[in-house]
């Protein structure tokens, strides 16, 4: 019965509405779950806007609803359910307050011709590169909460990632792989236990110079992780001398894309025939990045005070064990919470440092770590509408 709800109003909607952004209450196991059909849902192909009358709205929802009572006298019992659920549905729309400039004009996001990429033109008027940049476009788009904590999260950490990458002379594009690999969440963890940031495997962190243990675990490290991508990824330049190539390599390995290429007799990594994670890999860093460059443009409209703040905190050097790394936060002024949120690389409830090592660990200052309205400045003009 609720399906045949949430379908008779759609319905309703498509006759009455031109464009809506559309949020439907339905009964499910006596819960009233929220169903994000789509933030710009269109039901005709025309570009006026939507009703915005709340009254018009109304005169949409009694209709409907005596429609749909006329038509299931039988289910009478059900029937203050159903007028909650479509005047919830419909209060929610008007509040709304949807103008045509909060929608995409189109439901995917136009392939553009060509695109930069670490300083080099890609072609993709071919029709396999087109289509194969339309998908990945298209996964941005329709992915909503994925994409938009993506560019939240990146107001956090490309401040501290672009500088690194910069240092090592790698091309800044660099940060859009970090940002498909790991949405840019250091606390990114893949099925084949590929960790932080980077999505570093343990034994090709540590052959860059992580300590990765149980106790210790530097895939956590944003700063150090970085580093290491660095030097990987400047590794793999010098067999390739490419940097598309490189990009390639980071998800299919070194070996083989240089296997692939002399057996496929290529010079073109975007000509290579690879498995479909490799194949669609570049692809989605050069989605990242044309998202990054215009989220408006995936119907993404966000607020500087949307995105996540760079959280303040003092360094304390420490060159010997901690027992309890709980009791030594509440010594700093802070919980072992808020220290295992700043320092995710702290893989235990204390540090060993059976070595002797010198560890750097970032401690918040406690009042400036609260949001404050119109004091986060966004890291990138373009992530935001106002």
């Amino acid at each position: 019965l609720w399906h045949q709800v949430y379908y008779s109003y759609s319905s309703y909607l498509h006759n009455y509405s031109n464009e809506a952004q559309i949020y439907t209450l339905y009964w499910n196991n006596h819960t009233f779950t929220r169903i994000f059909l789509r933030r710009s849902a269109y039901f005709s192909y025309n570009s006026s806007p939507i009703p915005q009358s709340p009254i018009k709205l109304l005169i949409i929802l009694c209709i409907f609803a005596s429609d749909f009572i006329h038509k299931n006298k039988e289910e009478m019992n059900l029937y203050p359910k159903i007028i909650l659920i479509m005047l919830l549905s419909t209060l929610t729309m008007a509040a709304q307050n949807v103008s045509h400039t909060t929608a995409l004009p189109y439901s995917s996001p136009q392939v553009p011709e060509s695109v930069m990429f670490c300083g080099k033109e890609i072609d993709l008027t071919r029709f396999d590169r087109h289509e194969r940049m339309d998908r990945e476009l298209l996964a941005f788009a329709y992915m909503h909460s994925t994409s938009i904590q993506t560019i939240k999260r990146a107001n956090r950490y490309f401040p501290i990632v672009e500088p690194i990458l910069k240092e090592y002379g790698i091309p800044d594009d660099f940060k859009y792989l970090m940002a498909i690999e790991s949405s840019c969440s250091p606390l990114a963890r893949s099925h084949a236990g590929a960790s932080g940031l980077w999505q570093f495997m343990q034994t090709t962190g540590r052959e860059y110079g992580l300590e990765v243990n149980k106790n210790i675990d530097e895939r956590y490290h944003v700063e150090k992780s970085t580093v290491a991508a660095c030097k990987y990824i400047k590794a793999a330049y010098k067999k390739y001398n490419d940097w598309i190539a490189v990009a390639a390599a980071y998800n299919g390995g070194q070996a083989r894309i240089i296997g692939q290429m002399q057996k496929q007799q290529i010079d073109d990594t975007l000509d290579l025939y690879l498995v479909e994670e490799t194949a669609r890999y570049v692809y989605r860093i050069i989605a990242a990045k044309i998202m990054f460059s215009n989220p408006t443009a995936f119907g993404f409209r966000l607020r500087a005070s949307d995105l996540y703040m760079q959280v303040p905190y003092k360094e304390v050097t420490v060159k010997t064990g901690i027992t309890d790394l709980a009791a030594w936060a509440k010594k700093q002024g802070t919980t072992y919470a808020l220290l295992k949120n700043l320092n995710p690389w702290l893989r235990d409830n204390f540090l060993q440092n059976a070595s002797g090592r010198t560890y750097i660990i970032k401690v918040p200052i406690q009042e400036k770590m609260h949001y404050k309205a119109n004091a986060i400045v966004p890291h990138d003009k373009r992530w935001v509408v106002q």
